[in-house]
């Protein structure tokens, strides 16, 4: 009998110190495993832009195995739409994907960072940013404030705003309300227009409401998910004011330095692959929805180069001004004006006019 118990008794301690090593081998892989909360300021149903933090996201758990995953939330679950800097910066969440020029509200060079009015196409733009500069300069102003930042995407020209009657001279946007990015908004605030920056999924409401008389938010596609098209039924093109618009994710600096070498490569893979592919949508996608619009009453309609020519002169004021008062637009200026002023030479001689 005591022979008996000796085994049972052997058998049990056995079982035990197995099942122990066992649970702490999973708890250890468990341990190693990375798990982020990412802040969308686009919904996932906006197209060309909504969907790119999940294909980030998802590209990101398939190359770690599944062993750095990311959540996405959509506007409003973390945070409001452009309200991701602060949290980030603080560590409420890991990350949050938007553009650069939501956080112009903390350095006018943050509009700078995403887009400017008659400024570069996604092809100069991306130019700039990798190989010329760019990248590092804005990695510099968000590092202040324990953020690293990352250039995710490009998305072509936009529309420059929907009206619900047609513009026959810019003097009938004085005392307008209108919404409007970056710093076109401060152009159209020389010609009267009171305007205010709205996120994505704040706009529609505001249009219905009457609280805003008109608006822009981005290409045709992208306007047209938003559903712009159901009140204002005048579109006027070309996007003076963004030619080119980059997205960006913003990490939290201290997650970002306990992220392992090879996460850290990953993660900046990922970012880069979306470069591509986001441009591709943009320039795919705006045909059709146009196309889509005409059919529900809009009028797809051109400024005459007089009005462009005004513009262009009332944005020559403001970035004078930008520049004098802020030596951290003077810096990202000087910086893409010497990279343009080397690639005319290619650029005016490589491509058909």
């Amino acid at each position: 009998m005591k022979s008996i118990l000796s085994k049972i008794t052997a058998a049990a301690v056995a079982t035990v110190m197995t099942v122990g090593t066992v649970g702490l081998a999973v708890s250890d892989a468990e341990a190693k495993k990375v798990r982020w909360k990412m802040h969308s300021a686009f919904g996932k149903n906006v197209a060309v832009i909504g969907p790119v933090g999940y294909r980030i996201a998802d590209m990101i758990r398939e190359m770690s195995g599944g062993d750095f995953d990311i959540k996405v939330f959509e506007p409003g679950a973390l945070a409001g739409g452009y309200a991701y800097y602060d949290p980030v910066s603080q560590g409420a969440f890991e990350a949050g994907y938007g553009t650069p020029g939501a956080n112009q509200g903390k350095n006018s060079a943050f509009a700078f960072a995403s887009t400017w009015p008659f400024g570069p196409g996604a092809l100069e733009f991306n130019s700039w940013l990798i190989n010329g500069g760019g990248v590092d300069l804005i990695a510099d102003l968000y590092a202040r404030d324990n953020i690293k930042f990352f250039y995710c995407g490009m998305i072509p020209p936009e529309t420059s705003g929907w009206f619900r009657e047609p513009i026959e001279s810019l003097d009938q946007l004085r005392g307008l309300k209108m919404r409007f990015f970056g710093m076109g908004a401060k152009v159209m605030q020389k010609f009267g227009v009171a305007t205010q920056q709205l996120a994505g999924g704040d706009i529609y409401p505001a249009l219905e409401l009457g609280t805003i008389d008109a608006t822009e938010f981005s290409m045709p596609a992208i306007d047209r998910t938003l559903g712009f098209y159901q009140i204002a039924k005048y579109n006027y093109f070309p996007g003076w004011h963004q030619q080119s618009t980059t997205n960006e994710i913003l990490v939290n600096m201290d997650k970002w330095n306990e992220l392992s070498d090879q996460n850290k490569a990953i993660f900046e893979a990922a970012c880069k692959a979306n470069i591509p592919y986001q441009l591709a949508d943009g320039e795919s996608m705006q045909a059709a929805a146009m196309l889509a619009n005409e059919k529900d009453g809009v009028q797809n309609l051109t400024w005459p180069d007089e009005v462009l020519d005004e513009l262009r002169a009332k944005w020559t004021e403001v970035l004078a001004d930008e520049r004098a008062a802020n030596s951290d637009v003077e810096a990202l200026w000087q910086s893409f004006s010497a990279f343009h002023e080397e690639y005319v030479t290619w650029s005016e001689r490589g491509y058909l006019k």
